[in-house]
Parts: structure tokens; sequence; C-alpha cells
């Protein structure tokens, strides 16, 4: 643990003495580098003192997620600073080093003096994730997608051909602070006019209570005619915070359970159900979470204990790495997974249908989107609300629209 401040509080020290660098390279008026070091200093010691303030047993809160959000507004464009910096400090170490012990030249200066260009070059670069940052703290969290996805399966049942599903994910309902976006996102909702909608899980960040503001708000979605179906997600356990006695965390878990029937969702707990239509029939299955790094309460099979092989099946799953662990190879053949959990790490670069990229890519193999193996398939949702930064840069919070077609995949 000491080790461990000790490496970050020289990080921190280096990041700091680099970007002052850069910044008395371009300016040289005195009153201008003094504020800059003083609120630098403030900052600083309000970060330190807000996460001393952490309380384990209350969990994320609106602070927390402001210094979230201030530690990465501050810190990403100062590290970008750094590292440009430092690769001039490497080039000014290579040239100073073939004079001196090369070219013996010992009328130059070992280190050349450090170059404005640089420093112009390296504030502009840091300008790109300052900005973004910004923008996805006071646009991006709230700028709803709704992404349409039409999947072709050769078994689907012909009564299904055409069927809609709209997917919605990770609410995080203890993050919000707009009633006027959710209501927003909640008209983008019902606009969708699909045939059922599924909710995968996460409906708080950490406390029943969190929902409560937003009960009304979520009973505005409509109801559709196949149903209003969710799963549990890995915050819905209450994992993350420090609770008084077992008893106190498992009233707070049945209150969270309690909440999707409170906005009129049926909570699929490791159990399944048919829905109908015409003389046809889809099996859909809920497991609870399972997570390769968080709770595993998901059973598949005992949630598809009486669901035949050839049955058509859509499987709600919170967490996406159980699809790559256990589903995409069972024997069952689940058809359809709906997933979410990642946000997309809520910072990345998106072109629909050309170039996707986050740092989530790196711990999920399935992020964002559309996945298939073998015929069956994965669809990760980005999340409707936000957690720990309180923004969203380049994936957007998102509403899904799933259309299932007969037949076969055009590639």
């Amino acid at each position: 643990m000491i080790f461990r401040i000790v490496f970050l509080s020289v990080v921190l020290i280096i990041i700091e003495l680099y970007a002052f660098q850069a910044l008395r390279t371009l300016i040289k008026l005195k009153w201008v580098l003094v504020s800059y070091q003083i609120i630098s200093v403030l900052v600083l010691i309000f970060i330190v003192y807000s996460f001393m303030q952490f309380d384990r047993s209350v969990g994320q809160t609106k602070q927390t997620m402001f210094t979230m959000g201030l530690v990465l507004l501050v810190y990403v464009p100062k590290l970008i600073l750094t590292l440009v910096l430092l690769g001039e400090d490497l080039f000014r170490l290579g040239a100073g080093s073939i004079n001196y012990f090369i070219e013996n030249d010992d009328n130059t200066a070992f280190f050349s003096s450090r170059r404005k260009f640089v420093s112009q070059v390296g504030l502009g670069l840091a300008a790109i994730p300052f900005m973004s940052l910004i923008y996805g703290i006071t646009i991006g969290r709230y700028n709803y997608k709704v992404i349409k996805q039409r999947i072709f399966f050769p078994d689907l049942p012909d009564a299904f051909d055409g069927f809609t599903i709209t997917q919605i994910s990770d609410v995080h309902s203890g993050s919000f602070d707009n009633p006027e976006k959710i209501n927003y996102a909640i008209d983008l909702v019902n606009e969708q006019n699909s045939d059922m909608i599924l909710f995968t899980g996460d409906i708080v960040n950490t406390d029943a209570k969190e929902m409560h503001p937003w009960i009304e708000t979520f009973n505005r979605i409509k109801k559709h005619e196949y149903g209003k179906y969710s799963v549990l997600g890995n915050h819905d356990y209450g994992e993350y915070v420090t609770w008084p006695t077992e008893a106190a965390k498992e009233e707070n878990f049945q209150a969270i359970k309690n909440l999707y029937g409170e906005i009129d969702f049926k909570l699929l707990l490791n159990e399944h159900t048919y829905i109908e239509k015409g003389e046809d029939k889809i099996a859909l299955i809920g497991v609870e979470n399972w997570g390769q790094n968080f709770k595993k309460a998901g059973d598949i099979n005992k949630a598809s204990l009486g669901v035949n092989q050839e049955d058509f099946k859509i499987l709600m799953s919170h967490d996406p790495s159980h699809w790559d662990y256990e589903i995409k190879n069972h024997d069952k053949n689940f058809h359809l997974t709906l997933s979410g959990h990642t946000h997309g790490m809520q910072f990345g670069i998106e072109i629909p249908g050309y170039f996707k990229w986050s740092l989530a890519q790196y711990v999920y193999a399935q992020w964002a989107g559309l996945y298939e193996n073998l015929g069956r398939y994965v669809y990760v949702n980005r999340g409707f609300g936000y957690h720990a930064y309180p923004g969203r840069v380049g994936i957007m919070p998102e509403i899904t629209v799933i259309e299932l077609k007969k037949g076969k995949n055009v590639a």
C-alpha cells in the first residue's frame, strides 16, 4: 500500500512538472504561472481530500462522480502533454550524447533548449481529451441513440419473422440528475413501438433508494404486447459497499428485486417463460448475474431446465463474458443473448459500420454491438445510464431495437 502511494505520488509530481514546463515555454507572465501553480495545488488537495472522504458504507455519490470526472479532466490531458515532452527529452538526450561522445563537440550545450513548437503540439493534443471530457459531462451522458439491429435466423419460427425487441440496460439510476433528459429517453423507448421490451440489469448503483425518485418516470414505459422482462446486473446485489449487517444487505437486495416489479417488468431469476405468437413460440430465458470477474449467481442449466434443444431461445444475461465462457458453445443452442454491463467504458471512438475502439475491448471480447459464433449471437448494449465517470465520450447511451428475421444472414 505504501509503495503504491509513493509510486502514484512520484508519477503525479512528474506529470505536474512536465505540464508546468510546457506552460512556461509558451507563457512568460509571472502572475499566470503562479496562478496556474496555485490552482493545480488546490485541485490536487481537493481530489486527495475527496478520495479520503470516500465512505464504503455509502458507495458512489454525486461527489465521488464529480471527483472522478475532475481527475480525468485534469490528468488525462496532462499525461498526454507529459508523454509529448518526455519524447522530446529523449530526443534531446540522444542528440546531446551524439554531440558529446561521438562528435566531441564541447562548445554545444549537452541539452538543447526545449522547443516552443513541441510544447504547442503537446498542448494542442492535450486539448482534444480535455474538450472531449467536458463534452461527455455536459452533453454526452444524455445523448441517447436508438440503434437498430436486424438479425437473421434460419430456424426462427414463422410467426416471429419481423418480431421487434427493445433492449435497455445499465440504468444506474443513482447517477441521474436531469429529469427532463430521462423523460426524453423514455419517450424514445416508447416511440419504437416494439413487440417486447427487455431490461438486462443494473437498475441502481448500490441502494434501492436510488431508484425511488425515478419510479414514476420509468412507469411511463408503455405496456408491450408480448411483455416487459428483466434480469439482474452485478450492481443489483449491493456488493460494492460495506453493509452494517448481512440482514441489511439482504433487505436491500429484496428491495432492488421489487423495484423491477414496481416499474412493471417481470424479473426472471434463473428461469424461463415462453412467448407465444399465433401457433409458434420462443423461449425467453433470464439468468442472474454471471461475470468472469464478478458475482456468479447465474445458472443457465437451471434457467433452461425443460427447454428443448430445438426451441428457439433468447437469453438475457447481464455480463457478456457469460456468453463468451459458457453460452456460445452450450449444447442447448442459445440463438440470441442480450447483455450490457460494459458501458463501452463510456469512452471511445465509434464510426458506425466502419470503426469502433474503446479500452473496454482489452477487458471484454464482446463489449459493444453484435457478435457471432457459429450462428449464435450476442448483442451488448452500451448502457442507458453512466457510472463512476459522469459522462460519455464517443460511446453514447443506447436504446436498442432488434428485429428478428427468418433466413440466412447476408454478410
